[in-house]
């Protein structure tokens, strides 16, 4: 198990554990969020494969649209 930090709440989540699944397990949809691992921006293209390990810090930021 991995402890990480997603939005300043520590949670658990299994080992290698990509980016993609955690957008799946929270309901988010990836073309309407960017994602911070550990102060760097990660590019939507490395969503899959970007495992996260203990101790990483995510921050989600989700696109709201308005008017």
């Amino acid at each position: 198990m991995a402890k990480i930090q997603i939005n300043g709440k520590k949670v658990v989540l299994r080992q290698n554990f990509s980016i993609q699944e955690v957008l799946k397990k929270y309901k988010l949809n990836r073309k309407k969020v960017a994602i911070e691992l550990n102060g760097k921006i990660i590019p939507q293209n490395k969503y899959g494969k970007k495992k996260l390990k203990n101790n990483d810090k995510i921050e989600i930021v989700q696109f709201i649209g308005g008017g």
